[in-house]
């Protein structure tokens, strides 16, 4: 991609080639053929271009005319096949694979549908607003299969069976009461299973280091059979304002974003396995996880929140059945000065303080202290910061004395009511679409430069 052949790059061959755009004529693999040959030449075009940091403005135009036409071109052909490839990918339905190995797969089952590893990593170099946005194909592919019912709810299926990694670590949970992660940390104390997020630098913040992690943690914690309750809290700070001090979460790392270090596909991984499995529980392979005829391994949460829960944060607190939190503490949802979709929180925070509230928070930044007649519409109890550990063991206590069976029966009975799985598919079909959208958006680099500084702050 070093623009060596940007002579070829012409007005005329942009102009000729876009001419050739093909239509779906109805056959899968002939139109997989004639599509992919089109998306091809079409990113042999544009790596004939300099690198985006690097072009003229008349370059980058040709550029922009050449990722818009294959983008055009890729939602035809998926509106056509996406649940074709879908099944072909997933053996018809029998096979479970995760976002990031569909992903994979797609890109090389029709080549120039979606962007290859190779060609991922190769604008990871750049900070966000040097990438060309590659990944924004793997966005529509991803709407198009959530898209599709029955493609949609296997893949739903598929993001909350446990990662192979909590599996392999299960058997230590015989002998040991607490397993390091690194950015995450499980702990078993009598029945309470509890996750702790662990990003010190970054006041627990969120990025491509902690999302696996606190995956395999919420695993281990709905896997435990010795425990019938979990818990999601902040592990202590080192350093600087809140030095040996609990923090629940900041969110998103904006420093990382910025700079180009968080991949499309870890919205998709995030809300579609951990937040999704504290809401509905692990699925099991062979039994759907959908609430009027599947099951799932759940356990009831409780958030225990110290000073603030920001963001994705505040996210969290959406998909807990308890929530306690500090006097001093607050909840915030700049999705406006981030410049994206805050994951489903737009799905699930007007049951919590209506549509006006919601809307207010999301869109206009308003902050909701917990110690507030608003604030108290989201967490079930407000203490004094000192009183946080007492009210979480009355509160474990009070939670578990009904037994597991009966939580988890009326937590489906809550979720068939208020966000039953069909509905939260539908849901990110459009969040899969849109927040590819978001992530490679302008406004998004002028927001974190505005709102956060972010070009003078190290990642």
């Amino acid at each position: 991609m070093s623009g060596s052949e940007s002579q070829n790059t012409t007005p005329a061959a942009v102009a000729a080639w876009t001419a050739g755009a093909p239509a779906p004529a109805g056959d899968y693999r002939a139109d997989a053929a004639g599509f992919s040959g089109f998306w091809l030449e079409g990113l042999a075009l544009l790596d004939g271009l300099p690198a985006k940091r690097d072009r003229s403005a008349e370059q980058q135009r040709l550029a922009e005319s050449l990722l818009e036409t294959a983008r055009a071109a890729r939602r035809r052909f998926l509106a056509a096949h996406g649940a074709a490839l879908y099944r072909s990918l997933t053996d018809g339905l029998t096979r479970h694979r995760r976002v990031e190995a569909l992903a994979e797969a797609a890109a090389e089952a029709v080549p120039g549908l979606a962007p290859t590893r190779a060609r991922i990593e190769a604008e990871d170099r750049f900070p966000q607003k040097h990438k060309d946005g590659h990944e924004i194909d793997q966005g529509l592919l991803f709407n198009a299969f959530l898209a599709d019912p029955d493609c949609g709810l296997h893949l739903c299926h598929a993001m909350l069976l446990p990662r192979a990694e909590a599996l392999a670590l299960a058997p230590r949970l015989e002998r040991e009461e607490r397993i390091d992660l690194g950015t995450a940390v499980y702990e078993r104390k009598g029945a309470v299973s509890t996750v702790y997020m662990k990003n010190p630098r970054f006041l627990n913040a969120e990025d491509e280091s902690t999302v696996h992690q606190v995956e395999t943690a919420v695993d281990l914690a709905l896997l435990d059979p010795r425990t019938s309750i979990c818990v999601l809290r902040g592990a202590t700070i080192e350093g600087g304002k809140y030095d040996g001090r609990n923090v629940f979460c900041t969110g998103i790392n904006l420093t990382r974003l910025y700079y180009g270090q968080i991949p499309y596909l870890w919205y998709l991984v995030r809300e579609m396995g951990f937040i999704n499995k504290i809401y509905r529980g692990l699925a099991h392979e062979a039994v759907s996880p959908d609430e009027e005829t599947g099951d799932t391994l759940e356990k009831p949460w409780v958030s225990l929140v110290e000073k603030f829960a920001i963001g994705g944060g505040c996210q969290y607190l959406l998909v807990t059945d308890y929530i306690i939190g500090a006097e001093d503490g607050y909840m915030t949802l700049p999705a406006r000065k981030e410049g994206i979709i805050p994951g489903a929180a737009n799905l699930r925070l007007q049951r919590f303080v209506g549509d006006r509230l919601a809307r207010r928070l999301v869109m206009y930044d308003q902050r909701l202290d917990f110690d507030s007649p608003d604030g108290r519409r989201v967490c079930d109890e407000v203490v004094p910061a000192g009183q946080l550990e007492a009210t979480l063991d009355e509160v474990t206590t009070r939670l578990t004395t009904s037994g597991v069976v009966s939580a988890a029966a009326n937590r489906r009975a809550f979720r068939i009511a208020d966000e039953p799985l069909g509905k939260f598919r539908a849901f990110m079909a459009v969040y899969a679409r849109e927040q590819a959208f978001c992530h490679f958006s302008p406004a998004l680099i002028s927001n974190l430069e505005r709102f956060w500084n972010a070009q003078n702050r190290a990642a």
